[in-house]
């Protein structure tokens, strides 16, 4: 695997180190740690009814009813 850091990264990684700035280096494609995917996933197999697909229509109705909603009617927990 390939890591991919700027010179200017690798130069301060040192002073960093000195400050007690610890880095954590994630993978470049990580949904688990992505609200909007967890927001996404449970939407597309929760939250959706299965009439919404029937047009674009009732999809886009559903999704924005679901999006007004979250924090309230709708939750996200990972």
């Amino acid at each position: 695997m390939a890591i991919r850091q700027s010179k200017a990264g690798k130069a301060g990684e040192l002073d960093w180190g000195r400050r007690s700035v610890c880095l954590h280096f994630l993978p470049p494609y990580s949904p688990e740690l992505n609200l909007i995917e967890m927001l996404w996933r449970k939407v597309k197999c929760e939250g959706l009814p299965f009439d919404a697909y029937q047009s674009y229509s009732r999809l886009k109705k559903w999704v924005l009813e679901i999006l007004n909603n979250v924090g309230e009617k709708f939750q996200v927990v990972g």
